[in-house]
């Protein structure tokens, strides 16, 4: 299986470099420890709490395994995080950096262990499947360059098939290295009931587990459509209360993300109803059984998973951005919509619309302009991401781009 470059090895080496503690949080198979790996300085020695033994060690005796360690890697710790006061205690003694590299498959930022224990002693740093961007050895950072005011070249558009096949495969290393699109999908199948059987488990405690495929099918079926958790618990024999434990949950995998839709009163998010969107297109793919085959005799099909492609694209470019973004949608009773809302930290604005098709008109731009508007000076760009081979410029800050200048090869 090839190694690709990943975007965030430099930062994870400046991290390394000042910082005692650096956490590598992502989900399974992203590539965690591969990179922990590569990048683990001489004399640091590697643990995995994949194996019983280590898990055991650091479960019964947390204090004692991490008092034996000078400097260590750490693989999947959020099996043990009782390690993480130990941790604590360790660097208080010695704040030599990059005394302890960690991976996690959960996002142990929500554990209040993790804030309390580890706060101004670790950095953390995410790694999600492969970008279009480390696949093809793309430089440039989307939101970067789109806040900046520009769309970044690309010298030949992905597009018809080809692009498909991208989506279809999403960006899982084992995924990719699959010789063909049956064995793409065994592979899937297989990663996502590991995270219903085992992984959901140890995030928390999990009532009708039985039902958890059924959600899963359904949030896949409304992937990035406004659902409330009352109206997805009544698809699948579960209360909305069970529907907002298991949304945690799988949100915590990085299997989903959770998007808040955007109002100019940022109070008033909260108030309004989510959409949920996964993480990886080639999983969404297979869960709503989606083929190159099923694509060609209905085009339709393919507008939700590669609405999911671009979501995904852009979330890994805000991981490796040089600034602080956010990832919303709008919506509002009059029936406008934008698929991406990316909010800066300064309040400034750039929406994404996706098309799956090579043609682009004027209803496209609907909700780009009343987002303009309502916007007002914080708007800072509208781009129709579509499946075409042409930049150009549609009047009011709005342009159409190929979708393949994500990653500007």
């Amino acid at each position: 299986m090839p190694l690709y470059p990943r975007r965030i090895e430099q930062r994870l080496d400046a991290a390394i470099a000042d910082t005692p503690a650096v956490l590598v949080a992502g989900p399974r198979q992203a590539g965690k420890t591969t990179l922990a790996r590569q990048r683990a300085t001489v004399g640091m020695r590697y643990l995995t709490l994949d194996d019983e033994l280590t898990l055991l060690s650091a479960q019964g005796d947390p204090a004692g395994m991490i008092r034996s360690l000078d400097r260590a890697v750490i693989d999947e710790v959020q099996r043990a995080p009782q390690l993480l006061v130990a941790i604590k205690k360790s660097i208080d003694e010695d704040r030599r950096p990059g005394r302890f590299l960690l991976t996690g498959s959960t996002n142990l930022m929500t554990l209040p262990t993790v804030t309390d224990s580890l706060a101004g002693r670790m950095e953390t740093l995410t790694l999600l499947p492969l970008s279009q961007a480390e696949l093809h050895g793309g430089t440039a950072n989307w939101l970067d360059a789109v806040f900046a005011g520009s769309i970044p070249a690309v010298s030949k558009a992905m597009v018809g098939p080809v692009l498909v096949d991208a989506v279809l495969k999403g960006g899982y290393p084992e995924m990719l290295a699959r010789p063909d699109a049956r064995r793409q999908r065994v592979w899937a199948r297989q990663y996502l009931d590991a995270i219903v059987q085992r992984d959901v488990r140890e995030v928390g405690s999990i009532e009708k587990l039985d039902l958890l495929p059924r959600l899963l099918r359904h949030l896949a079926e409304a992937a990035g459509q406004p659902r409330n958790s009352s109206q997805l618990g009544a698809q699948v024999g579960l209360d909305g209360k069970t529907v907002v434990k298991y949304l945690g949950a799988l949100e915590q995998l990085y299997l989903l993300r959770r998007v808040e839709v955007w109002s100019n009163h940022r109070l008033k998010r909260v108030s309004k109803m989510p959409k949920v969107q996964f993480i990886d297109s080639g999983l969404l793919a297979t869960v709503v059984d989606l083929s190159r085959a099923e694509v060609e005799r209905d085009r339709r099909r393919l507008g939700g998973v590669l609405e999911a492609f671009v979501f995904s694209e852009l979330l890994k470019h805000s991981t490796t951005s040089d600034n602080e973004h956010q990832l919303l949608y709008y919506r509002d009773p009059d029936g406008f919509e934008v698929d991406v809302v990316v909010e800066d930290a300064a309040g400034y604005l750039v929406g994404v619309e996706v098309k799956a098709s090579a043609t682009v008109t004027a209803q496209d731009l609907r909700g780009l302009r009343k987002l303009s508007a309502i916007a007002g000076d914080r708007f800072k760009l509208g781009v129709i991401l579509y499946d075409g081979t042409e930049t150009l410029p549609l009047g009011h800050g709005i342009w159409a781009a190929p979708i393949s200048t994500l990653w500007g090869v």
